[in-house]
């Protein structure tokens, strides 16, 4: 925890200049992205995940594998908002919450995007899994793309 803290106090001296070169509209990402790094966050550590899960979208269905170009480039800028925010919060923002936080904001702007559960095994033993979760819209992978294709996808939601 101590370390996180650190980094994310670090992280914070380029912020100003970073947030001066963002558009109106990568700011406001940012901040959404942000505060739903927070609710995510608090929600994956506190309720059981079939209550979050009602909040994803239909269990066991995928996006369509294209999107249209404007919903695809503004998917790119939410995923981009969520991968910087989660970055720069001082909580750990790993996988899970920036995949949960994605899909609410593409969902809330009608945009069709899935998100991918996925296990496999460790390098420790056949006994224990690894999980990841990652977010995808169109042909993109907007969260977790990074060694996503080592899973094995046990659930989606769309």
């Amino acid at each position: 925890m101590a370390n996180t803290v650190t980094s994310w106090f670090q992280s914070m001296r380029t912020a100003p200049a970073k947030w001066r070169r963002r558009n109106s509209t990568e700011r406001l990402l940012l901040l959404e992205a942000c505060t739903l790094l927070g609710i995510a966050r608090l929600l994956v550590l506190t309720i059981p995940f079939r209550w979050l899960a009602r909040t994803l979208g239909r269990h066991m269905q995928v996006s369509p594998p294209d999107a249209p170009a404007a919903e695809l480039e503004l998917a790119k800028l939410i995923g981009q908002a969520v991968r910087s925010a989660a970055g720069n919060t001082p909580w750990e923002s790993v996988c899970l919450p920036q995949a949960v936080a994605g899909q609410w904001m593409l969902k809330r702007r009608g945009i069709a995007g899935t998100l991918y559960l996925g296990v496999a095994k460790t390098d420790a033993g056949a006994e224990q899994l690894a999980a990841h979760a990652w977010l995808r819209c169109g042909d993109q992978i907007l969260t977790g793309g990074a060694g996503h294709r080592q899973f094995t996808v046990v659930s989606t939601f769309c």
